[in-house]
Order: structure tokens, then sequence, then C-alpha cells
């Protein structure tokens, strides 16, 4: 019993000294964890012209026998010696000149896909950033956009991002393979030049705001709803209080304001399109977007980058920030709930939205 007793008391002692360097490792790998999460995300950037040649390659060798595997194989070494004795050559014939003037265009793409908050304008300006870091005038940024719209001041934002390249003098390619309406057409009128696919959506230049009141059910269950306000116009319309017509009035202004806004951008940046004819809120597919002057071509984004290979190195460029695994459960729990709200009640705010 006695031996019990101090075997007890050993592995009592055992434990705690375990628990105590547990603690102590545990408290020393949290702070090195905070000192890195100290940095929000970083650059990931992806070789497409390897993944195109990779897709060709692996596709021949699926479908050749061995021997005309061979002869490509031959055939395509051939090419690339002629094409780098081509560009010493050329190299050669400019004493002047430089490797980097001398080297290929680059194309770097960039992706955003909007929800109603354009929640993705921050990663698309780290990675603007990143790009202009490096790009040049003789370089091409290309955008995979889809967007159907949202928030007014988010995606003016977006659009202004994406105004950083343009006023570089880098020429800016935005292709929509599925929709690029409202803020998305928005954002998309800043390019130099638009690519859409054959029943991509494009246009709803306009703007809309909607809201319930329950003012009436308030009343008919006693219930008073009082609103302060300091400045004649700081609440117009409420979903509680009783709205005036001078409330309503001056909502339909604002809101009629931003249209002349968004018709005044669309004109900017592309002076082609018949603005009053087109700044309807309505929608036109790919096809019929191009005979509207909405768009400069039809094309999907596959289509568009694999005409660049070989002629130019292409690159995906994304930022992406780091998260905590309790951060991200949380952003889709509040995503969900969010596109739940919204599909049931509509939008209800008074924020104005494309």
């Amino acid at each position: 019993m006695e031996f019990l007793s101090e075997y007890g008391l050993f592995l009592a002692k055992s434990v705690t000294v375990v628990i105590a360097i547990l603690v102590v490792v545990g408290f020393i790998v949290a702070s090195a964890h905070r000192e890195k999460s100290k940095e929000k995300g970083r650059i990931q950037v992806t070789q497409l012209n390897d993944r195109f040649d990779e897709m060709n390659h692996v596709l021949k060798e699926a479908v050749f026998d061995e021997k005309t595997l061979k002869e490509e194989e031959k055939k395509q070494k051939e090419e690339e010696k002629k094409k780098k004795k081509e560009e010493k050559q050329a190299r050669k014939n400019r004493k002047d000149a430089s490797a980097e003037d001398t080297r290929k265009k680059r194309v770097f793409v960039l992706d955003f896909n909007g929800d109603v908050k354009a929640s993705a304008t921050e990663e698309l300006r780290e990675s603007i950033t990143a790009v202009l870091s490096l790009a040049e005038p003789r370089d091409e940024v290309v955008v995979r956009l889809e967007s159907p719209g949202g928030l007014v001041h988010s995606y003016g934002l977006a659009a202004s991002q994406l105004a950083r390249i343009t006023q570089k003098g880098i020429p800016l390619t935005v292709c929509v393979d599925k929709v690029a309406a409202s803020g998305g057409y928005m954002m998309a009128c800043v390019a130099n030049k638009i690519l859409a696919a054959p029943f991509a959506v494009i246009g709803s230049i306009g703007v809309v705001a909607q809201l319930p009141n329950f003012n009436r059910v308030l009343k008919k269950h006693d219930v008073d709803y009082e609103i302060f306000t300091a400045g004649e116009y700081k609440r117009t319309v409420t979903m509680f209080g009783e709205n005036t017509e001078k409330g309503k009035k001056k909502f339909i202004e604002d809101l009629e304001d931003t249209h002349v806004l968004f018709k005044e951008f669309v004109n900017e940046h592309r002076p082609a399109v018949n603005v009053e004819e087109v700044a309807t809120g309505e929608i036109w597919f790919g096809k019929r977007a191009l005979e509207k002057n909405l768009i400069d071509g039809i094309a999907t984004s596959d289509e568009y980058l694999i005409s660049q290979h070989p002629e130019a190195d292409i690159v995906a460029v994304h930022y992406e920030q780091k998260r905590k695994i309790q951060e991200r459960l949380g952003m889709a729990a509040s995503k969900a709930i969010e596109t739940a709200f919204e599909n049931v009640l509509g939008r209800l705010s008074q924020r104005h939205w494309f």
C-alpha cells in the first residue's frame, strides 16, 4: 500500500512537470505564431505557360504512338533551338540593347469574383500593387472579372484599383466569362479592351435601392418608433418610421444623381457607347453587347490567354490573405447567414446598389 502511495505521488509530480513544460512550449509557439500572423498575406504566382505546355504534353502522350511522339519532341526541340538562335541574333544586331529590351511581353492575370460588397477588392488591391512594381507599358494585365454588382462605394473603390493600371500606361484587358453587370460593368469600363463570352451577361447600367416599411405594423400593435437626427436630410426614409413625401423625394433625387454619375463614368471610359440608349438598367448577352459597343470582342478568357502563348510570358498573380481557421469558419458562417438574409428579405438597406 505504501508503494502505491509513493508511486501515485511520483506520478502526480511527473504529470505536473510535463504539463508545465507543455504550457511553456505552447506559450512560445503561440508567441511565434502571433509574430507570423502580423503578415496579412502573401502573393502567389503561377506560371501559366508551363501549365499550357504540360497539358499539351500529357495529351500528346495519351494520343500519339511512340514514334510520332518522338518526332513531335524532336520538332519541338528544333523550333526552340531556332527561336533561341533568332533571339541571340536580334540581341547581336542591337549592340546597345540589353537582354531586357528583347524579352518577351509579360501578361499578368488577375481574378476578381465580386459579391455585393465587392469583398475581393482587398486582394485585388494587393495583387495590383505587386504587378505594378514590375509591369511596363510593353506588358499587359488581364483581369478575369465576374460580378453581378453591389454597393456603389465598394465597386467605386474596386474600379479605382483597376484605374491604377491604366494610369501607369499599362494595357488592361477585362475578360468576362459569365457576368459583368452593374457595378461589375463599371469596373470593366476602366479597361482598354473588354472581351466577353457569347452568352455572358453585360450591362445593367442603373441604380436600385429598396427597403420594407413596418410602420403600420408597429402602429397596429401600439408601438412608437422614434428617430432623432441633426440635419434635414440625415435620414430620408426608414424601415420603421413613417416615411414622408419630402423624404421619399429626396431619396429618389439621390438615386438619380448616383445614376447620372454612373452614366458619366461609362461615357468617360467608353465614349463609343450611346450611354442614354444603354443606361436603362437592361442587360445584354455577349453578342448583343458587342453591337451596343459595350464590349470590344467575343472570346472566353481561356481563348484569349492561350492566344498569347507562347509569344508571351503569362503569369497568374493572386494575393492570399492569411487567416486563422477560426476566422475562416466565422467568415463562412457569416457569409452563409448574410446570403440567406438577402435571399429572404432582399436588400434591406438605404444604401444604393448598382
